[in-house]
């Protein structure tokens, strides 16, 4: 009988061991969408990976997007999916529709899921505790917020209490309007706010590659400042570039470190943070 396997998993462990050490109490807030949404098998490896780092002394926090899920609920309702700038164009039958896929469909499968894992976690969106307060960001795109304040309270007495916070990005102001948020907009003021440790993007990408039709230019780690070139020199283009300013500007505003890595990778999270090399890239000073 060969024992291969299992010293390989033993020696995982053994190389985890200082991660699971140095990461223990640490924040990591989750940008959680794309393909590991919508695959089965897929979703199945993030909310295992979350509950993981959970169950080793991490705090994570997810944030969840959900547009294919809203596309086809507008498709169901009849209304045909606007954007401008990139941006969906969200009426008042709009966001009625996004905030009930949003924070009841989305985000309560999700608590489900880890509730299947044996972790315990709570949905709730940005309008809960005022998590989010938001401002109309621009009159032709309707009900668009954009982030004004990040009210973490609630988010700091879910996490006391052992909880995985899932918020879906729905904000409001104080006269009670809803607002649909960016995703990722929200997941990088949440992590500002709480100083986290750690950022995650799972897209559907390996990260920032030097040459972006080409897999093997991958760059590991890179600055601020890089980023900065990258985009002058058009070695970043397209929705790339957003993105990664955000995460610029994360590590900029305190978060100690940003990764974006392919959730279309099985165990994705757990190689990123508890293995030597990872497998996406991490923006850092």
């Amino acid at each position: 009988m060969s024992f291969e396997k299992y010293i390989k998993k033993a020696a995982t462990l053994v190389e985890a061991l200082p991660y699971i050490n140095k990461f223990n109490g640490q924040t990591v807030v989750i940008k959680y969408g794309g393909a590991a949404m919508t695959d089965l098998k897929l979703k199945e490896s993030v909310i295992g990976d979350i509950a993981c780092l959970k169950a080793v002394g991490m705090n994570p926090i997810v944030v969840h997007g959900g547009g294919p899920f809203i596309n086809q609920a507008l498709k169901n309702e009849g209304i045909e999916p606007v954007f401008k700038k990139g941006l969906r164009v969200t009426d008042i039958n709009t966001i009625n529709t996004v905030e009930k896929v949003l924070s009841g469909q989305v985000n309560k499968s999700i608590v489900s899921d880890f509730q299947k894992h044996g972790a315990p976690a709570v949905g709730i969106s940005g309008k809960d505790g005022l998590l989010i307060e938001a401002d109309k960001s621009d009159e032709d795109l309707g009900y668009v917020g954009k982030i004004r304040k990040i009210n973490t309270k609630i988010i700091d007495t879910l996490i006391n209490s052992s909880f995985i916070p899932v918020i879906s990005p729905i904000g409001t102001n104080q006269n009670g309007e809803t607002f649909n948020i960016n995703a990722d907009h929200a997941a990088v003021e949440i992590a500002i706010e709480l100083k986290a440790s750690k950022l995650v993007f799972l897209t559907d990408t390996d990260g920032v590659r030097e040459d972006e039709n080409d897999p093997s230019s991958l760059i590991f780690r890179i600055t601020p400042e890089q980023i900065n070139n990258m985009i002058e020199n058009k070695n970043i283009t397209g929705g790339m570039i957003p993105k990664v300013q955000s995460c610029a500007r994360a590590v900029k505003s305190g978060v100690k470190s940003v990764h974006i890595i392919n959730g279309k990778i099985s165990h994705s999270l757990l190689l990123e943070i508890y293995t030597n090399d990872g497998i996406g890239t991490v923006i850092e000073e």
